[in-house]
């Protein structure tokens, strides 16, 4: 795949700064890119039909007259209304006046003359710097696209990558000509909000520099709640190295984060105004009573379902980011007509990995749309006693570290993976859906199965297999350490057995990115496993 992203830490102490640079977006973006406004909103009311036009006729592609159509309504409450009253003529427009606009897009990494707009937008998202090689393959997938619906691909790429684009061009080829005409639309809907937020913000690049780096944020952490009798999972795809087949979900548990944004709560922080605010303890109960009317079955499911519904809750906010890490029980024993059985009403809380899912929202003019969305599992502790090494590395005046050709080898992980099509991640469709607990049985038979040289070796065999079992996988990322114990008994003799105790501090650590080019690129001698 010629289109990749880049890696993203994972653990549970760095979770909240994998969103920074995103957060800074949103406020960029969404925040003082529309406090500090260049046009005002009176000021666009005092506009001629003359001027209106040549100040936003090239708002949405080659298409003037939907300003002019829009300028109609005026006097406009604010930009947003402005938006949406251009928006309201186009959905209100008869079907070949859609098309028209449709078609009055250029496809995406074409070097055919397009407008100002347009050349900007595909140059920031590193499209207008194509490979031969990159623009040939998108130039194909542009081409089966056409062919298919008889329009161009229509992508807001604002914020996005070459590998975004990718993927969704992919999936959306799928989709049937009435989808994809209703998604060409929401996109150009959202080009067109970008390009007014663009058009209208304060021209001073060094202020809003300074602007964009302020962050605006608040929210609550360590949100517990538990919900007994949930909708089992049941359907999800089997695979050979597990045995998993479903949840029963009986005790469905998480410890919740959630943060929120947007220029309504600037005036909260610097006029020490509280009538937009939401109160954290509002939050609280609002995650907790919704997981009551949660009808899904995964943890993936009720982040994104929580908060949807927060942002219909509250109009004003902007930006939502919600996460939530399992507090995981396991079925006990009991004895039932004299035989062990597994007991249906008490289960014990387990202190081991935990599966974790988050999801962050933005609001655009056609909705909500997710900026970003991951699964994961945190805290996989896995020891393989022997058929471990570490050989052949830098040796000079620093080194005192010995060579191990046959090691006890103590890891800790967490992982964290990525779906094309981030509805999968929901679990409304089992068979598409990945489970943290495939993911922990696929680890653990790949550490069976290699002689492990180092453990960056290891998560990369690890990731592979992970995403040939699940092709739907976009990526799959690691975070690891090294907690091999220290040896104290070397010889135990009749025994091949040593004795260790804790390491010393410092620790080694890992972080890597796996994606499918890594597995479509991977060199015949990797451990591959066909799929079943």
């Amino acid at each position: 795949m010629l289109f990749s992203s880049s890696s993203v830490p994972l653990f549970v102490q760095s979770l909240k700064k994998d969103f920074h640079f995103l957060k800074l977006l949103f406020i960029r973006l969404l925040t003082y890119e529309r406090v500090e406004l260049m046009l005002t909103i009176e000021e666009v009311n005092q506009m001629d039909l003359k001027t209106f036009s040549r100040t936003f006729g090239d708002i949405f592609e080659d298409s003037s007259w939907i300003a002019v159509e829009a300028y109609r309504q005026k006097p406009f409450a604010s930009m947003e209304t402005l938006h949406n009253e251009m928006v309201h003529v186009v959905k209100t427009s008869d079907y070949q006046d859609q098309l028209a606009l449709i078609k009055a897009h250029p496809n995406l990494g074409t070097n055919k003359k397009m407008s100002t707009n347009s050349c900007d937008e595909q140059k920031q998202a590193g499209l207008r710097g194509l490979t031969i090689e990159e623009n040939e393959e998108l130039n194909a997938l542009n081409k089966t696209y056409m062919e298919t619906f008889d329009f161009p691909f229509i992508f807001a790429v604002k914020g996005k990558t070459k590998h975004d684009i990718y993927i969704s061009l992919k999936n959306r080829v799928k989709n049937s000509a009435e989808q994809e005409f209703t998604t060409a639309l929401d996109e150009i809907y959202k080009i067109a909000y970008f390009r007014l937020v663009d058009k209208c913000k304060k021209g001073d690049d060094h202020m809003q520099d300074q602007q964009a780096a302020r962050m605006l944020s608040y929210g609550k952490a360590d949100v517990f709640a538990y919900r007994t009798f949930l909708t089992p999972l049941s359907g999800v795809k089997q695979i050979p190295e597990s045995s998993f087949s479903g949840r029963d979900n009986t005790v469905f548990g998480f410890n919740a984060s959630i943060e929120i944004g947007g220029p309504a709560f600037l005036s909260s922080f610097t006029e020490g105004d509280n009538s937009l605010v939401v109160a954290t303890d509002s939050m609280k109960n609002f995650i907790q009573w919704h997981l009551g009317s949660f009808e899904g079955t995964t943890l993936e499911g009720f982040v994104s379902y929580a908060s949807e519904a927060f942002l219909q809750k509250y109009n004003h906010v902007e930006m939502i980011e919600l996460s939530s890490t399992e507090v995981p029980f396991n079925a006990t024993t009991t004895v039932k007509d004299g035989e062990l059985a597994i007991s249906d009403l008490v289960f014990n809380r387990s202190r081991n990995e935990e599966a974790y899912a988050s999801i962050q929202l933005q609001k655009t003019a056609g909705g909500t749309q997710i900026v970003e969305q991951k699964s994961g599992l945190l805290n996989l502790q896995l020891v393989k006693v022997k058929d471990n090494s570490f050989t052949g590395f830098i040796r000079d005046e620093y080194t005192t570290l010995p060579e191990d050709g046959n090691r006890p080898l103590f890891i800790y992980l967490n992982l964290d993976w990525r779906y094309q099509d981030p509805a999968q991640a929901l679990g409304d469709d089992p068979s598409t859906y990945v489970a943290a607990e495939q993911v922990r049985d696929i680890a653990t038979s790949i550490f069976h199965e290699m002689e492990t040289p180092s453990i960056q070796a290891l998560i990369y065999e690890i990731g592979c297999r992970v995403l040939e079992r699940f092709p739907q996988l976009t990526d799959i990322s690691f975070e690891s350490q090294n907690r091999t114990w220290d040896a104290v008994v070397e010889n135990i003799p009749g025994s091949e057995g040593k004795v260790y105790t804790e390491p010393r501090l410092p620790y080694g650590f890992q972080r890597f990115q796996v994606t499918q080019e890594d597995v479509t690129q991977a060199q015949p001698q990797r451990l591959t496993h066909s799929q079943n």
